[in-house]
C-alpha cells in the first residue's frame, strides 16, 4: 500500500506544533501573497507586462515587481487603487472581526 505524501509544512508542524503567535505571522504572510497574487492576476488577465502596468500607473517596474513579490509588506491603498483603476477595476476593503483580539476587546470592556 503506497503511503501518502505530506508536504514539508504538514511535517515541520507534526515535528513541532506552531504557537498561537506563529499562526498569527502565517495568516498575516498569507495576507501579503494574497495581495501579490491578485495584483499579478490581474496583470496577466490584462495583457500586460510589469513594465507597460508601471507606465499606465505612473510608477516604474521595479515597484510593480516589488508589489508582486509575496514578502513585500509595504503595499498603500493609494497605489492598490491605482493599479486596480488602471486594470479598470475596483478596491474592496473588508475588516472582519478577529478571534484573538475580539477576546482581548471583550476583556477590556468587562
Amino acid at each position: 500500500m503506497k503511503k501518502k505524501s505530506i508536504s514539508a509544512g504538514e511535517l515541520l508542524d507534526r515535528l513541532h506544533p506552531p504557537t498561537a503567535e506563529d499562526l498569527d505571522q502565517r495568516a498575516v504572510y498569507r495576507e501579503q501573497m494574497n495581495v501579490a497574487q491578485m495584483i499579478y492576476d490581474a496583470r496577466t488577465a490584462a495583457g500586460l507586462s510589469q513594465r507597460q502596468l508601471a507606465k499606465v500607473v505612473g510608477t516604474t517596474a521595479s515597484v510593480i515587481c516589488r508589489l508582486e513579490d509575496a514578502d513585500y509588506d509595504g503595499h498603500s491603498l493609494g497605489m492598490l487603487r491605482r493599479i486596480a483603476e488602471a486594470l479598470n477595476k475596483k478596491v474592496e476593503l473588508r475588516l472582519v472581526p478577529a478571534a484573538k483580539r475580539q477576546r482581548h476587546i471583550d476583556a477590556l470592556s468587562a
